[in-house]
Protein backbone atom coordinates (compact mmCIF):
# COMPACT_ATOMS: atom_id res chain seq x y z
CA UNK A 1 0.00 0.00 0.00
CA UNK A 2 1.29 3.40 -0.90
CA UNK A 3 0.62 6.68 0.91
CA UNK A 4 -0.06 9.70 -1.28
CA UNK A 5 1.21 13.22 -0.68
CA UNK A 6 -2.39 14.31 0.00
CA UNK A 7 -2.69 11.69 2.75
CA UNK A 8 0.59 12.88 4.26
CA UNK A 9 -0.72 16.45 4.19
CA UNK A 10 -3.94 15.38 5.91
CA UNK A 11 -2.00 13.48 8.61
CA UNK A 12 0.30 16.48 9.08
CA UNK A 13 -2.72 18.78 9.38
CA UNK A 14 -4.31 16.53 12.02
CA UNK A 15 -1.00 16.39 13.90
CA UNK A 16 -0.61 20.17 13.58
CA UNK A 17 2.69 19.81 11.72
CA UNK A 18 4.09 22.09 9.05
CA UNK A 19 6.01 20.05 6.52
CA UNK A 20 8.12 21.16 3.62
CA UNK A 21 7.63 19.54 0.20
CA UNK A 22 10.80 17.54 0.80
CA UNK A 23 9.51 16.28 4.16
CA UNK A 24 6.15 15.34 2.61
CA UNK A 25 7.95 13.20 0.02
CA UNK A 26 10.19 11.60 2.64
CA UNK A 27 7.29 10.82 5.00
CA UNK A 28 5.19 9.43 2.15
CA UNK A 29 7.98 6.94 1.43
CA UNK A 30 8.55 6.08 5.08
CA UNK A 31 4.86 5.61 5.86
CA UNK A 32 4.40 3.50 2.73
CA UNK A 33 7.29 1.27 3.82
CA UNK A 34 5.73 0.83 7.26
CA UNK A 35 2.37 -0.14 5.76
CA UNK A 36 4.04 -2.59 3.35
CA UNK A 37 5.81 -4.24 6.28
CA UNK A 38 2.53 -4.47 8.21
CA UNK A 39 0.92 -6.07 5.15
CA UNK A 40 3.71 -8.67 5.08
CA UNK A 41 3.02 -9.46 8.73
CA UNK A 42 -0.65 -10.08 7.87
CA UNK A 43 0.48 -12.93 5.59
CA UNK A 44 1.98 -14.90 8.50
CA UNK A 45 -0.15 -17.91 9.48
CA UNK A 46 -0.98 -17.54 13.17
CA UNK A 47 -3.95 -19.91 13.24
CA UNK A 48 -2.16 -22.39 15.53
CA UNK A 49 -1.01 -19.76 18.01
CA UNK A 50 -3.40 -19.09 20.89
CA UNK A 51 -4.23 -15.46 21.70
CA UNK A 52 -1.96 -14.08 24.41
CA UNK A 53 -1.73 -10.86 26.36
CA UNK A 54 2.04 -11.03 26.69
CA UNK A 55 4.92 -13.14 25.45
CA UNK A 56 6.73 -12.83 28.76
CA UNK A 57 6.18 -15.25 31.63
CA UNK A 58 3.70 -14.04 34.20
CA UNK A 59 5.60 -13.08 37.31
CA UNK A 60 4.46 -10.53 39.84
CA UNK A 61 7.45 -8.37 40.81
CA UNK A 62 6.25 -8.04 44.38
CA UNK A 63 8.30 -8.50 47.49
CA UNK A 64 7.33 -10.83 50.29
CA UNK A 65 4.78 -9.33 52.65
CA UNK A 66 6.84 -9.42 55.83
CA UNK A 67 6.04 -7.35 58.89
CA UNK A 68 8.94 -5.16 59.94
CA UNK A 69 9.31 -2.19 62.24
CA UNK A 70 8.43 1.19 60.83
CA UNK A 71 10.41 4.40 61.15
CA UNK A 72 9.98 5.91 64.64
CA UNK A 73 7.34 8.65 64.76
CA UNK A 74 9.69 11.12 66.47
CA UNK A 75 12.19 10.78 63.63
CA UNK A 76 9.48 11.35 60.99
CA UNK A 77 8.05 14.36 62.82
CA UNK A 78 11.47 15.89 63.47
CA UNK A 79 11.48 17.50 59.99
CA UNK A 80 7.91 18.81 60.17
CA UNK A 81 7.49 22.59 60.46
CA UNK A 82 4.76 22.10 63.08
CA UNK A 83 3.44 19.14 65.08
CA UNK A 84 0.67 18.65 67.59
CA UNK A 85 -0.01 15.58 69.76
CA UNK A 86 2.27 13.36 67.66
CA UNK A 87 0.81 14.43 64.31
CA UNK A 88 1.64 16.86 61.55
CA UNK A 89 0.01 20.24 62.09
CA UNK A 90 -1.13 21.92 58.90
CA UNK A 91 -2.98 25.09 58.14
CA UNK A 92 -6.70 24.70 57.40
CA UNK A 93 -7.42 24.30 53.71
CA UNK A 94 -11.18 24.79 53.89
CA UNK A 95 -13.05 27.68 55.46
CA UNK A 96 -15.07 26.74 58.51
CA UNK A 97 -18.01 28.77 57.22
CA UNK A 98 -20.26 27.24 54.55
Amino acid sequence: MSITIEEVRKIAFLARLRLTAEEEERYAGQLSAILQYAARLQEVDTSLIPPTATVLPLKAPLREDIARPSTPRDLILSNAPATEEGMFRVLPVLDSEP
